[in-house]
């Protein structure tokens, strides 16, 4: 304390300034002292009887609110624990209040920490309450006469105080800023009606004037600078920051629902819940925060629904999921479209600028399965990288991982991966510390997992982390809108010479006769080889491959030559498969995109074998 020319040694008694000044302090910080008082009289009630005082100072360190236990006050009047108390630096020393006005960080100094051997009983624990623009407003202090001597003892009371002190800094922006637009963010989905994190103040340009701390910290992290650089943050753009236009604001202003209202944050790509509300003279109409709610389908969605009015009920309350953390489990059989699906919400929602990771339960093989997803360290295995692997799921962080064929995941994998998407974190093989994931699950199956389940062969917890929204794609030969899907396909076809694709009325009812046993992917092989093979931009009966005109799920071979299938759907449709592909087992696994010990798998767990002298 050279600076200020203390002696340590010297004992100096609190210095209490005289009323008329305690007045004109007090005075200056009137609207702050309302909102927080009733903060300072919460946080005394959850400290009452442990021994603390409650002290709120100014920015100049002198003490304009307090609250104690009466039968002690002439004690903490001695000790500057009380109202009038001045504990600036300059005159007290080190100590909790000064050295918060001097870092604008909150922290505990701890008896011995104390510059002045008058205050070395003392525990203080302090955290700074700031304005709307950045400057230290006041000082919200939690002290006591005697404390255990470890100065871990006080970690409960720092984050007691930094909590209160976070609500009435919030709380008194929102009072003070009411004829602005105030921008409320959280990161925490389920508490997002009552946990605002970070608050930004806009002016009617969408420029901003104001923040909490959390949200000036927010700010400072995407900008990359200090947060103590609030001049560089005051003034930007929301869209500097968000991918939000302030004409778009309108829509996130509901009393409900804030857990589908979802932003992204352009540089790190991290999604926050949104609320906004209005200036105090700004009227909004109800047709425009009601236009948010009737959640009209996007475009990628509409893509996925056609013409299918079953569809499109489904993805209408999909469209109301995309942009939260929902877990979405899509089932069907195979070819239906899951993984389209998957990557139109993924497109639709906040993450569409994060990374899609499609991840084929399915095709990888059960030794490589774990490392593929949850990566690993230099070292961590024979055959390792020697820089070691990040892996698919800290890949999709920022964005949305699609996890195709999970009911043909190994168990002890699920298990894994049910602490991932339980703790939002992800340890690679061979590391000690996990890593933080933000990113969106779908899984889709062709398989019955709630079967699997009663089987022991899934794990029911997962199941239920998956399932948070469930969607059934049907099959094509149930959908009624196979003309649509089949224009849609031959307007991305066109002649070679520029000409439109059409397909004649009678190749039409062929394919509309046709049951699809491999459904649209199917459906595409037969349009690609059409458009190979016509001679005309129109195709004709004759431009069809022979499969369309055969009767599908019937077998050539004799009954005898296939063992009874345990799962008679599934193994009819592998089954067909495998005879369209002359039953050989490669070219059956590449078009499935599976590899062939998985096929084999398959294979052996529906009691499907192979005729007589096929490969």
């Amino acid at each position: 304390m050279s600076n200020h020319r203390l002696d340590p040694t010297v004992l100096r008694p609190a210095v209490i300034v005289e009323d008329r000044r305690l007045r004109e302090h007090r005075e200056n910080m009137d609207d702050l002292l309302r909102t927080a008082r009733f903060g300072v009289e919460a946080l005394y009630r959850q400290v009452a009887g442990l021994g603390y005082v409650l002290l709120l100072t100014d920015n100049e360190g002198i003490t304009v609110d307090y609250i104690g236990d009466e039968a002690t006050t002439d004690y903490l009047r001695e000790a500057g624990l009380y109202i009038g108390a001045d504990w600036n630096e300059a005159r007290a020393g080190t100590n909790g209040t000064g050295t918060c006005i001097a870092t604008g960080e909150a922290l505990t100094v701890h008896q011995s920490d104390h510059f002045d051997a008058t205050h070395i009983p003392l525990t203080c624990t302090v955290a700074p309450i700031f304005d709307p623009t950045g400057n230290l407003s006041a000082v919200l202090d939690i002290s006591a006469l005697s404390s255990p001597k470890e100065k871990s003892s006080q970690y409960l009371a720092l984050q007691i105080v930094k909590s209160f002190a976070h609500r009435i800094e919030t709380a008194n922006l929102i009072r003070s800023c009411s004829r602005n637009w105030i921008v409320k963010l959280t990161s925490n989905q389920a508490l997002a009606e009552v946990d605002i994190e970070y608050v930004l103040v806009l002016d009617s340009t969408g420029r901003i004037v104001g923040f909490n701390h959390n949200g000036r910290q927010l700010l400072a992290q995407e900008a990359r600078v200090s947060w103590r650089e609030k001049n560089r943050l005051l003034g930007r753009l929301l869209t500097d920051f968000f991918e939000c236009e302030i004409d778009s604001l309108t829509r996130f202003v509901t009393s409900h629902g804030i857990e589908r209202n979802v932003v992204r944050l352009l540089g790190s790509g991290r999604s926050l819940f949104i609320q906004v509300v209005p200036p105090s003279t700004v009227r909004i109409l109800q047709s425009a925060v009601q236009s948010h709610d009737e959640c009209k389908l996007p475009l990628p969605l509409k893509n996925v629904a056609g013409e299918e009015a079953s569809i499109q009920k489904n993805l209408k309350k999909v469209a109301r999921l995309i942009n939260t953390n929902m877990s979405i489990l899509v089932q069907g059989e195979t070819g239906t479209g899951k993984e389209f699906l998957a990557k139109a919400i993924h497109q639709s929602s906040a993450r569409a600028r994060g990374n899609f990771i499609p991840v084929n339960c399915a095709a990888l093989p059960e030794n490589l399965i774990e490392s593929e997803l949850f990566g690993y360290e230099s070292g961590s295995f024979t055959g390792a990288l020697s820089k070691g692997k990040k892996g698919l799921i800290r890949e999709a962080h920022g964005g949305t991982l699609f996890l195709d064929e999970i009911g043909d995941m190994p168990l002890s994998s699920q298990t894994r991966l049910l602490r991932v998407l339980s703790e939002r974190e992800v340890t690679p093989i061979g590391g000690a510390r996990p890593t933080a994931v933000d990113m969106r699950v779908i899984a889709a199956t062709h398989r019955d997992l709630l079967a699997l389940v009663k089987q022991g062969k899934f794990r029911e917890d997962l199941y239920f982390r998956l399932n948070g929204a469930t969607i059934t794609l049907p099959a094509l030969r149930e959908r009624s809108d196979l003309p649509w899907m089949v224009s849609q396909l031959l307007e991305k076809r066109p002649y070679p010479d520029g000409a439109p694709r059409s397909i004649s009325p009678q190749a039409l009812g062929v394919l509309s006769s046709y049951a699809w046993p491999g459904n649209i992917r199917e459906l595409v092989n037969v349009i690609d080889f059409a458009c190979a093979v016509a001679s005309d931009p129109e195709i004709a009966m004759d431009d069809l491959p022979d499969q369309v005109y055969c009767r599908p799920f019937e077998s050539e071979h004799p009954p005898e030559s296939i063992a009874a299938p345990r799962d008679t759907s599934e193994a009819a449709v592998l089954r067909e498969d495998l005879r369209r592909m002359g039953w050989n087992v490669s070219a059956t696994a590449r078009l499935l995109g599976i590899d062939r010990t998985t096929l084999h798998r398959r294979m052996r767990r529906l009691g499907v074998t192979l005729p007589p002298r096929a490969t």
